[in-house]
């Protein structure tokens, strides 16, 4: 008795292929959780390749803004000793609160939209979804935020309206970026470059908003002789001393206390609230006394009594 063998070839249906059937099967085999990390938690998981741009280019624009502050009284940073590293070293602490207060920030917004998923059966996540496979409207948000973080450039050049900014700021990223980011998004070199170019323009209207602060904080301490939160946050030191004479160490300028901004090349660089004054002294004929930081001021102190008197 013979044996046959009888094979059975796969059959063939058209538009498929063992690609598609391959994909098919993995796709099937996805769990939900995998799912749900391609939906909203994917997008956020996303943010670490903001940050660092945002982080760069605000740090790039706080440098302008310490100049413009110290320019708030007649002398640049060069002059108060104020250079890149110095800078650095004095927002280190404020780089550790920072860090300390954005990652659980970070873990709370994770947490949030991950029970917010959940409760929505996922349909938060299918929403992010949508978006996100609709290229016009994620280039429409992109363009729209990048035209936003002009603002802070916008208050520095001057006041305007509130209309005026809104309309300014909506109608230079649909004009400007709304086209660029459609067809950047066509490609994923295209896409992460997006998200870089929106991380910076971020980080560049948030310091424009910071150098607004910092002048602002400048012009206070000219007037009140006190700094802000925010200054010391940006490494402004608020410090007051008494000079002395190097010769005798006997008071000089009638006692009174005066702000050091800082020192270069062998030189102080005070600033006198009374006379509402800048002036430097060379550091061998001066000697600094009772320095004191931040020091309390009674209600309603203002600077420029004896500029008043002379006046």
């Amino acid at each position: 008795m013979s044996r046959h063998e009888i094979s059975v070839e796969p059959t063939y249906i058209p538009g498929h292929s063992e690609a598609d059937t391959s994909r098919s099967g993995s796709a099937a085999s996805a769990s939900p959780e995998e799912e749900s990390d391609s939906g909203v938690l994917g997008v956020i998981e996303r943010i670490g390749s903001v940050i660092i741009p945002i982080g760069v280019a605000l740090y790039a624009v706080l440098y302008l803004g310490v100049e413009a502050m110290y320019s708030i009284f007649g002398i640049s940073p060069q002059q108060a000793g104020i250079d890149q590293s110095v800078l650095l070293g004095r927002l280190m602490g404020t780089l550790i609160l920072v860090l300390l207060i954005g990652i659980p920030a970070l873990g709370l917004i994770v947490g949030l939209c991950w029970v917010a998923d959940k409760l929505t059966r996922g349909a938060l996540g299918r929403l992010v979804q949508a978006i996100r496979r609709r290229p016009w409207i994620s280039a429409l948000i992109a363009a729209l935020w990048s035209g936003a973080t002009y603002w802070g450039l916008f208050d520095v050049l001057g006041d305007l309206d509130l209309a005026v900014m809104v309309v300014t700021a909506v109608g230079l990223g649909v004009l400007t970026f709304l086209v660029p980011f459609r067809l950047l998004r066509r490609k994923p070199v295209g896409r992460a470059g997006t998200k870089i170019l929106v991380g910076g323009l971020t980080g560049v209207g948030l310091g424009f908003l910071l150098i607004l602060g910092m002048v602002r904080g400048a012009v206070e301490v000219q007037e009140t002789g006190q700094a802000n939160e925010l200054l010391g946050y940006v490494g402004f030191q608020d410090q007051w001393t008494v000079i002395k004479n190097a010769e005798d160490d006997k008071p000089l300028y009638d006692g009174r206390w005066m702000m050091l901004l800082g020192e270069s090349d062998g030189t102080y660089v005070f600033y006198d609230c009374d006379k509402l004054e800048t002036f430097r002294r060379p550091m061998e004929t001066t000697n600094l006394s009772d320095i004191q930081l931040d020091p309390e001021r009674e209600k309603g102190f203002t600077c420029g009594s004896l500029a008043e008197e002379n006046a």
